[in-house]
């Protein structure tokens, strides 16, 4: 493999520097914009190589000593080298290419990235992978590109204290666990008010025998205020102990005039990683949908609720589709603790939803969906049906948020305004909303 050097301009969608050798492509992980650096051609492509950083010839002045120990191994974080002012840059640089690249939207309407008050230590939600290694496990997160796990040392540099507290407690559990082969992965979540479930996934044959091992050994994990056995789907989870769900709050000074709301969800259900960015995300939605009271908001991949009951405040109707019936059941519930009556939830896979409901002739004056990473492309093309005068979408990947653009220009809509937020700091990931109106109506971009 020949070996040469490079001048790292930018940083890459996935967080390789981007660079070229001899006129073609070349993308380097762990490199920062303004590195001069030797490397080793690992993959040659067509149209683009792939390599290795060997040394740096000449460091980049956005460099910084990065505060984890197998940061470079662990396939946790991308940018961890980076200073978090370079990180919002690159962030802000990449999400403005992209949807250009893909859907054609022009970098005026892509307003500045909201940054994380908390670069470090802000996941609330972790999966752990676990490895025994002769006899001795090994309790962390996947080598970039591989299923080797890299053992974390006391603490994941990105996690909150509370989520690291049990990771400490887990490791000692797993040292006397009776099939520590049997355990490929641990979850822990947390909601604001630092209780923390724990879902142990366990691929044996002795589930009840090991349910009394956990429930003998409560006092390990002391940090844990509720613990499950998860041996295939979420249909299979059994409690050992403890509470059943999480939850967080939207403050009172994000909806004007409406009291703090409270949002659980249960223990398996989806919740954002970053709760103060997740307050961004919901200011931003409840901002630009412009509610007066008169209008009907729909809901795709509502989860929990955690859109459409702080929408439904200020809307006369909110209807909120989701296929997970656990989370329908929290919406359901959270409307009940919160005091909403305007809200209506089914449980549906979103693209039959929205044939259903169109079917029926529905019509919805804002239409907001969160997708999977994958992105709507069976869903966006059917929306212009409903009549929206305005489409919000919530994303976490600009690659899909684009393609999805793409059909939904066809539809007649056009991007007024695009906001990435940092939601993921030292990963390369971007959340972000994007809103749309018929072009007819397009209006300037504000901010």
């Amino acid at each position: 493999m020949r070996e040469a050097a490079v001048n790292i301009e930018k940083l890459a969608f996935g967080g390789s520097g981007f660079g070229r050798i001899e006129g073609k492509a070349c993308f380097v992980p762990f490199t920062a914009p303004g590195d001069m650096a030797k490397i080793r051609v690992r993959s040659e492509k067509r149209s683009y190589l792939e390599g290795e950083l060997l040394e740096l010839l000449e460091p980049s002045s956005l460099r910084v000593p990065p505060p984890c120990p197998v940061f470079g191994t662990c396939g946790g974080c991308n940018w961890q080298h980076l200073s978090y002012s370079g990180q919002l840059a690159a962030k802000q640089e990449i999400f403005s290419e992209l949807l250009w690249r893909s859907g054609r939207v022009e970098s005026d309407r892509i307003l500045p990235i909201i940054p994380a008050s908390e670069p470090y230590g802000y996941r609330t939600r972790v999966q752990l992978k676990l490895r025994s290694n002769a006899g001795e496990p090994h309790l962390g997160f996947y080598r970039g590109g591989s299923h080797f796990v890299v053992d974390i040392p006391h603490i994941c540099a990105i996690a909150h204290p509370a989520v690291n507290r049990i990771i400490g407690e887990l490791r000692t559990l797993m040292a006397q666990f009776p099939e520590p082969d049997k355990i490929p992965q641990i979850d822990a979540a947390m909601g604001d008010d630092r209780k923390v479930i724990v879902i142990i996934h366990y691929i044996g044959v002795r589930r009840l025998e090991i349910v009394q091992f956990l429930q003998q050994n409560l006092i390990t994990l002391s940090s844990a205020d509720g613990i499950f056995l998860q041996s295939g789907r979420k249909a299979t989870l059994t409690k050992v102990a403890g509470i059943e769900r999480l939850a967080y709050g939207v403050p009172e000074d994000v909806l004007s005039g409406v009291p703090e709301t409270r949002l659980f969800f249960s223990r398996g259900g989806f919740s954002q990683v970053n709760y103060r960015q997740n307050v961004a995300l919901i200011d931003t939605v409840c901002s630009w949908a412009g509610l007066t009271g008169r209008e009907r908001v729909l809901d795709l991949y509502c989860g929990n609720g955690n859109f459409s009951i702080p929408l439904a405040r200020n809307a006369a109707t909110t209807v909120g589709l989701e296929e997970y019936e656990p989370s329908i059941r929290d919406a359901v519930g959270n409307c009940e603790t919160n005091g909403v009556k305007n809200a209506v939830f089914l449980c549906s896979e979103a693209a039959a939803g929205v044939k259903k409901l169109a079917d029926a002739g529905e019509k919805f004056d804002v239409v907001l969906l969160d997708p999977p990473r994958t992105g709507a492309a069976e869903v966006v093309g059917h929306i212009h049906a409903f009549g929206p005068r305005t489409i919000l979408y919530v994303s976490c990947d600009p690659a899909t948020l684009g393609r999805d653009i793409g059909i939904l220009k066809k539809s007649g809509y056009e991007v007024v305004k695009s906001r990435p937020v940092d939601m993921f700091p030292q990963t390369y990931h971007i959340e972000s909303v994007t809103m749309l109106e018929p072009v007819h109506r397009h209006a300037q971009v504000s901010t």
